[in-house]
């Protein structure tokens, strides 16, 4: 019974993830980025969103969150989660083949009320 629940918990957690993420892509869709990849994996770790605008390549992390009782969602980014994302970007433009092209690392904050979804901050550059 007690692994049900954490199971349970678990793929309440990936949904919620999803959702952030699709509402995140949507968000930049919005803003004329082109989206690229979604959760791009390989050993180091997973990219959330890979996108296009105009000549620079972002690499976007989401975090989702339904309360502040943790902290906010860019508080959640810790030194090894940036380390995480930047090995994780290292690897997908060395497997594409990627060479001189401009990019950058972005962070986009999703508050998660009920069923529904809304990015409530986008940073730039977040490190």
């Amino acid at each position: 019974m007690r692994n049900d629940m954490r199971t349970g918990g678990k793929d309440q957690r990936k949904s919620k993830g999803a959702l952030g993420e699709q509402v995140a892509a949507s968000f930049l869709e919005n803003l004329g980025y082109r989206i690229i990849e979604r959760n791009w994996q390989c050993r180091s770790g997973e990219m959330d969103l890979i996108a296009a605008q105009e000549d620079i390549l972002v690499f976007i992390e989401v975090r989702s969150r339904s309360s502040s009782n943790y902290g906010t969602p860019a508080e959640s980014i810790t030194a090894r989660k940036i380390t995480q994302v930047r090995q994780t970007a290292a690897v997908y433009l060395h497997m594409n083949g990627i060479e001189d092209v401009p990019i950058r690392f972005d962070m986009i904050s999703v508050r998660l009320v009920d069923e529904t979804a809304v990015v409530t901050e986008h940073i730039i550059e977040a490190f």
